[in-house]
């Protein structure tokens, strides 16, 4: 039986210095509105997946939370199968826990966005609005503009003539960058919304550059001035470092070290940590490009790209007051990071000391490739789940067909006449759907992987009939089937997702704007 964890014993933990995780397994939109202070959000369709690496010891403490905890409770027995043998439910939810009057906040990622707005206001960081940054572009003012975003983002939308320089990459290219700049010419640093121009400009102005500013309100609040952003831009280039660029970044990484506290790890101590990670909790993460992290890493480091790290601290420590070991090719980027990490209050944080050059060096292999494990049941599921091919199912015309990813995913396209049954809510919702537990179900999502843990829920719930698109809408599309797209059957506004940046409207671009803005008034002097 699933143990309870009341609210004032939870809000014990949260002030203590023990290892655990708090962990919101509701959907990202739900999360967004509010949430409990230092949760972390793992939505309730990843935990196979996600899980072993959010939280690698399996005797560590896990606290479950959702609104009311009937999700929570389903979670907590996943986790569990999964070996977890210290899990803990929320009694009553954030519901009961706000009903008690324990603080709650609303927002994702949290850390970095009041972070950075402190940074705005205590160092004066300097930036500039879209209308001022549209009239230099159209004078022909010398400029060049760095897009800090992944290049996921970037190449989606960007700011006209924009390059893309991710975070975790700005101080050790921006040498590289700026060299051969007339000196009049101004660096403008952006991204989406505000806490990664903020940050980035930072980075420049402790470098101290000079004639830099973060473009106030990113990507959105070009938008919001009427202006259009760039689709599908290429300028992706980064070139290695050269001799002039790594030693700068060098430089500035023993700067940091010094000033806030970053401490290096040798790799003898490092190997004796990595050899006993089952037993005690510890973050490793490797900052770099996912090309270089693919050519190789150290074995036992999760990949996370540098400027992603430092704006989603809540999403790359799960477990509460852990070390954090953070690794690069030598040690410019890890250091980078590491040093935001110390700004942010954490403690135990460490640097490979050289990086995957100094573990090469001591004779050890490195290892290949994206390192990611099956999600924990889906091989099992597949076992019990019967797979059907799009035209199979578009043959056999399933009297029920689900699709459980988000409503997003749903409203980009499913099968024709299939039902959002969202699989975090399945069990609660398939009653609804289909009363008759002998009734043909086809379930469907964006791939193979959730649609068949769902199918196993719905034969573990009675279903009989049970049966998995293979290979997801994407193999449906491939087929070159009949798409039905929007929110066909969906009779209630859908509180699961969180749009970002320019996808939002503008009314709430206005109002998520705002709020990041207002996370700095209490550094107002």
């Amino acid at each position: 039986m699933v143990k309870k964890i009341a609210a004032a014993d939870l809000n014990s933990l949260l002030e203590g210095n023990n290892q655990f995780a708090l962990i919101d397994v509701r959907e990202a939109g739900e999360y967004n509105s509010t949430h409990i202070i230092d949760s972390s959000l793992i939505p309730r369709r990843h935990l196979e997946s996600q899980m072993s690496a959010a939280v690698p010891v399996k005797g560590c403490h896990v606290v479950i939370c959702d609104d009311d905890g009937r999700r929570a409770g389903l979670a907590a027995e996943t986790l569990e199968r999964m070996g977890y043998s210290n899990v803990s439910v929320l009694d009553g939810g954030i519901n009961q826990w706000s009903t008690q009057d324990f603080p709650t906040e609303w927002g994702s990622n949290v850390i970095s966005k009041v972070f950075g707005e402190k940074m705005e206001v205590v160092h004066h960081v300097p930036e500039i609005d879209a209308t001022e940054l549209h009239e230099r572009i159209e004078r022909g003012d010398k400029l060049v503009i760095l897009d800090t975003r992944t290049p996921e983002e970037y190449q989606r939308f960007c700011i006209p003539g924009g390059r893309s320089v991710p975070g975790g990459e700005l101080a050790l290219r921006v040498t590289d960058i700026t060299k051969d700049l007339a000196k009049d010419t101004t660096v403008i640093v952006n991204c989406a919304g505000r806490t990664r121009s903020i940050i980035g400009t930072r980075v420049l102005q402790r470098m101290g550059l000079t004639n830099i500013f973060g473009l106030k309100n990113g990507t959105s609040g070009w938008v919001l001035a009427g202006y259009e952003l760039e689709t599908g831009a290429d300028r992706l280039d980064l070139p290695d470092p050269s001799p002039e660029g790594l030693a700068a970044a060098e430089a500035y990484a023993d700067k940091l070290a010094a000033e806030d506290g970053v401490r290096y790890m040798d790799i003898p101590k490092l190997q004796a940590m990595l050899a006993n990670r089952e037993k005690e909790a510890a973050f490793f993460v490797d900052v770099r490009r996912v090309e270089e992290y693919e050519t190789g890493h150290i074995p036992g480091f999760r990949w996370f790209p540098g400027g992603q790290v430092v704006q989603r601290s809540d999403d790359v420590l799960v477990v509460k007051n852990c070390p954090v070991v953070f690794a690069c090719d030598q040690k410019a980027r890890s250091t980078f990071i590491a040093s935001w990490y110390r700004q942010f209050g954490f403690d135990e944080v460490y640097v490979v000391e050289g990086g995957t050059s100094a573990w090469s060096a001591a004779g050890l292999d490195l290892e290949k490739g994206m390192t990611e494990e099956a999600p924990y049941g889906l091989a099992q599921a597949r076992e019990r789940v019967r797979p059907l091919s799009p035209q199979d199912l578009q043959a056999t015309s399933p009297q029920v067909t689900l699709f459980v990813d988000t409503s997003q995913d749903f409203a980009r396209g499913h099968v024709p006449g299939a039902r959002w049954a969202p699989r975090g809510w399945l069990e609660f919702h398939i009653g609804g759907l289909a009363p008759d537990k002998k009734a043909s179900i086809a379930v469907t999502a964006n791939d193979g992987t959730n649609a068949t843990l769902a199918g196993a829920t719905l034969m573990d719930l009675g279903y009989e009939n049970v049966s998995v698109l293979e290979g997801g809408m994407a193999a449906w599309n491939r087929a070159g089937l009949a798409v039905e797209t929007g929110l066909s059957g969906v009779m209630s506004p859908p509180t699961d997702m969180v749009l970002s940046g320019p996808d939002r409207n503008y009314a709430d671009m206005m109002t998520y704007l705002r709020w990041e803005t207002a996370l700095g008034e209490q550094f107002a002097g």
